[in-house]
């Protein structure tokens, strides 16, 4: 038996030495890697599989390039992607409709390009659907899948709407204000704080995110801010207004032209917030998509469908007062929420209102719907009837009193309340309104600009500048409240009345 293990021992021990030997080195995990291996009991197993990384060659002016439209996509915002005009895209993609508005997703289209050197990342990092508190954010418990993660944020409390609530409550209640998956808000947080690894909170909760300015102190109003910044490089890409952007050295960044609007509000997110260096990181395969794809799976696996089809139309609408009376328009398109998001929304008062006083007139239903939301100023109109705020067309209005409850079924031009200062901060009482199409926010100018009784909405230079424009009528928005803002909705006999030109 002893010479038959002298025998056997040097064989075993010259087999582990071979394994050893053989077996690649590991890289010593980062502390967030670390949590991730025991954190998540339903993590998908084996690493995220990224979208691959094109090489874009150095385009001669007015190359024609293939590209696949994605949701969402205008032609005035492409025209600005690739820094062409919307008359050359037209010129080269013949089978587009006159006065289409969204382009259908997957539609292969030929778009001449010129070539910028400051193109940054073609890293794609989140689908769209994904970044809006859209249909692919049904299914998902925000409280709950927290019980199931170590992190510090499950236990915290903070001041919220002169109160105190649970932190869970505090990010699902920014989510659905600036309709923004919570799904993204939760993966951010633990990328840059630990919140759902790291069962340490961070010392100072009022700068979790590293906003220093005064505005931005407490918990609350950080996460806000970060939603804010978001929505300003989604819809900035999604509208065309958003081109280029600079990191903490200077160093300027276009996005690259075939990046979709979740990836680029990401990039713009990550360069208002971390160093260059850090940036990098950030926005590459081994950045927050790592984070992202440990807690919730990887997001290009498996991607939802398209959440806005090609050539979309707003259903039919009317002005947000009665029959046959004047109101003012008070504000052209200006942010629904924050002060950096898209110009989504309108403000129309009644005359005569001073301060904040109650408006004895009441707002009506600018299309039939069901209340689905009704809370301090806010009142919320599903469209499609569903009794989800997330799907089909929502109206959406703020600073509302004496709402009808929620599960009430409104007929166009029913009563919706008075207009008020509840719900925000205001200088008089008015309604904020704005549209969403499965919960993305909808430009009030644009290829999809607000109709309300044959009134069109244009925009102005700043926010809540802009104009009511009906054939040769046109309204001017100003708080103001002159004869030039005044906006009459049609009456009995169907005849659209309104100021001169």
């Amino acid at each position: 038996m002893r010479r038959f293990l002298w025998v056997i021992l040097p064989l075993l021990l010259g087999l582990c030495w071979w394994v050893w030997r053989t077996t690649p080195p590991r890289e010593s995990p980062q502390p967030w890697e670390r949590s991730l291996v025991t954190a998540v009991p339903t993590r998908p197993p084996g690493a995220p599989t990224p979208t691959p990384l094109p090489e874009r060659p150095r385009y001669a002016p007015g190359t024609l390039v293939d590209y696949e439209a994605q949701a969402g996509d205008t032609l005035p915002a492409l025209a600005a992607h690739f820094h062409t005009t919307v008359e050359a895209i037209r010129k080269a993609n013949p089978q587009l409709p006159p006065g289409i508005t969204t382009l259908p997703p997957g539609e292969p289209l030929r778009i001449p390009i010129y070539y910028m050197p400051t193109w940054g990342s073609p890293f794609k990092i989140l689908p769209d659907p994904l970044f809006v508190y859209g249909p692919a954010s049904r299914g998902f418990n925000l409280r709950e899948f927290l019980a199931f993660t170590p992190g510090w944020l499950k236990a915290v409390e903070a001041p919220f709407q002169q109160s105190t609530y649970p932190a869970s409550y505090i990010v699902e209640s920014i989510a659905l204000y600036f309709s923004i998956d919570p799904r993204l808000l939760l993966a951010l947080l633990d990328y840059q704080t630990g919140a759902l690894s790291n069962p340490n909170p961070p010392d100072n909760l009022d700068v979790i995110l590293g906003f220093d300015d005064p505005r931005y102190r407490g918990f609350a109003i950080q996460i806000a801010h970060m939603a804010d910044l978001l929505s300003y490089g989604y819809y900035g890409w999604r509208t065309g207004e958003l081109t280029r952007f600079w990191l903490s050295d200077g160093t300027e960044v276009r996005p690259d032209p075939w990046l979709n609007a979740a990836t680029v509000a990401l990039q713009y997110y990550f360069a208002q917030t971390l160093p260059a260096s850090a940036y990098h990181q950030a926005v590459s395969p081994q950045g927050f998509f790592r984070v992202y794809a440990a807690w919730f799976g990887d997001p290009w696996q498996r991607p939802p469908a398209p959440h806005i089809p090609g050539n979309l139309r707003q259903p039919p609408l009317v002005l947000p007062f009665p029959r046959g009376q004047t109101w003012n328009f008070t504000g052209g398109p200006h942010p629904v929420w924050g002060r950096l998001g898209t110009w989504a929304a309108l403000d129309m008062a009644p005359q005569g209102v001073k301060g904040c006083q109650v408006a004895p007139e009441y707002a009506v239903a600018m299309a039939p719907g069901l209340v689905v939301r009704s809370e301090r100023g806010i009142l919320v109109l599903d469209l499609d009837g569903d009794g989800d705020e997330r799907t089909g067309w929502v109206l959406f209005h703020l600073h509302v009193s004496n709402r009808p409850p929620v599960g009430a079924l409104l007929d166009v031009r029913d009563p919706i309340g008075n207009p008020s200062c509840e719900g925000g901060r205001t200088t008089g009482s008015h309604v904020h309104f704005a549209r969403k199409y499965n919960g993305e926010w909808i430009p009030a100018w644009g290829v999809l600009a607000f109709n309300m009784e044959g009134w069109i909405v244009e925009r102005g230079d700043e926010p809540y500048d802009g104009y009511l424009r009906q054939g040769t009528l046109r309204v001017l928005a100003c708080p103001c409240a002159s004869a030039a803002t005044l906006v009459q909705s049609w009456r009995d006999t169907g005849v659209p009345t309104g100021p001169g030109p």
